[in-house]
């Protein structure tokens, strides 16, 4: 059990090893309570267990959606914030368990229980995939680049390494400027996200940059200098380019999951004001 423990500390996707047991024990218990429930007679939503794990799920769901609040309350105290992410994460991946325990884990015929099950398992897997990207584009970004940067400031900060690449320009020749009109400057327009930033950090910057190294063997003084400069820019854009690659990808996470989220509580108490009161 130590050695699993320190397996756990270990992981880089596991922040709280006690979260983590804690989520395992449940969802044990919570099979062994279902499988001993089908034993003893049919699981359906509207039976008394069917509706016990449809309350308990309900349930999961608010307190899960009470991360989202909590961020805007700050001024009420609500508990630390790492207790709160850990019950996001765990408590929503139990509420998709007693979902499909709930419809005894077969797909709802009716529309509004088939949609309340399909939105459960789509912000379900969507947060799953939410917590494996912010683990891992961090440290992606961290593991290979020399450049920090907020993911707003980006398009602000190519446009200043442009104009500063522009403003070098004056003091060249024409062949250090028709190297940069033709090599440097459609990459200096705006970020460019690309796909290769997923496989390789750097955008393969060593080999983009040999143009650099063979122009400047027939080069020297003021221009050498200067293609240097261009140089460092040209290497500093590709860093924020992988930077607006993959930190785009978490904003377009947010887009995914938050919204299917929000519909889903609305469902959600729809649901429960119809068992209630009809």
């Amino acid at each position: 059990m130590n050695r699993f423990f320190r397996y756990l500390r270990r992981s880089r996707f596991i922040s709280s090893p006690a979260w983590f047991v804690g989520f395992l024990v449940a969802v044990l218990l919570a099979l062994v309570v279902f499988g001993l429930n089908s034993l003893m007679s049919e699981v359906r939503p509207g039976s008394a267990w069917g509706l016990t794990y449809g309350w308990i799920a309900a349930s999961l769901m608010v307190g899960a959606a009470l991360y989202g609040m909590r961020r805007r309350m700050l001024a009420v105290n609500l508990g630390r914030s790492q207790m709160w992410v850990q019950f996001h994460v765990y408590g929503g991946a139990l509420f998709m368990l007693l979902v499909l325990m709930h419809s005894a884990f077969k797909v709802p015929s009716g529309q509004l229980a088939w949609w309340l099950w399909a939105l459960s398992l789509w912000v379900t897997i969507s947060g799953i995939v939410g917590v494996l990207l912010q683990k891992w584009i961090p440290r992606l970004l961290a593991s290979g680049l020399a450049v920090e940067v907020v993911y707003e400031r980006i398009p602000e900060l190519v446009n200043q390494i442009r104009a500063k690449a522009e403003e070098l320009l004056d003091s060249c020749t024409d062949a250090v400027r028709d190297f940069y009109s033709k090599s440097v400057a459609p990459s200096l327009v705006a970020p460019q996200p690309r796909i290769m930033y997923y496989f390789d950090i750097t955008g393969g910057i060593h080999s983009r940059i040999k143009e650099f190294r063979y122009i400047g063997q027939f080069l020297s003084g003021q221009d050498k200098k200067a293609l240097d400069e261009l140089e460092s820019m040209y290497k500093t854009k590709l860093e924020l380019d992988a930077h607006y690659t993959l930190q785009k990808a978490l904003r377009w996470w947010l887009y995914l999951h938050v919204p299917v989220s929000i519909v889903l509580v609305l469902l959600l108490v729809l649901h429960v004001y119809a068992v209630v009161f009809y």
